[in-house]
């Protein structure tokens, strides 16, 4: 998969849904098992939302802006994973929420990708808990 090329875009939930849940579908709940009614979700339309496209146009990796400065639903496509597919999106989003006048960004990361988040400067923000039966852990982004 080329990814060098990554293409990013940011948008709503109309513009960006089919995209969005394709990525989503397929880590979540084909790669991941979680229960499809657990991954649909109310909130999207209220959100902003970024997809990653590879060079051959295919959607590779989302994640989401609620309007609680809360970003969610980061999920990369196997093979993207290990390329810079996450941080890319990670870091607009974050752009996103300063932009609009956030002081902070929080999440819900799953344990396996604690480090990934550290890395990018979050902080952990309370103790481990389980979200459809995955250890989670709260992280903060705080901005300067």
């Amino acid at each position: 998969m080329n990814t060098e090329n990554l293409r990013l875009v940011i948008a709503d939930w109309a513009t960006l849904q089919t995209d969005a849940q394709g990525v989503r579908y397929a880590v979540f709940v084909i790669e991941q098992k979680i229960p499809v009614e657990l991954e649909w979700d109310a909130a999207d339309a209220q959100c902003v939302h970024a997809v990653a496209y590879d060079a051959d146009g295919k959607a590779v990796g989302t994640g989401r802006l609620l309007p609680d400065a809360h970003i969610g639903r980061m999920a990369v496509l196997a093979e993207a994973r290990g390329q810079g597919v996450g941080a890319k999106i990670l870091r607009a989003l974050m752009k996103e929420a300063q932009a609009r006048g956030d002081q902070a960004v929080c999440l819900n990361a799953q344990q396996s990708a604690e480090n990934f988040y550290l890395k990018e400067g979050f902080v952990r923000d309370g103790e481990l808990f389980e979200e459809a039966g995955i250890p989670h852990v709260s992280m903060v982004y705080l901005f300067a």
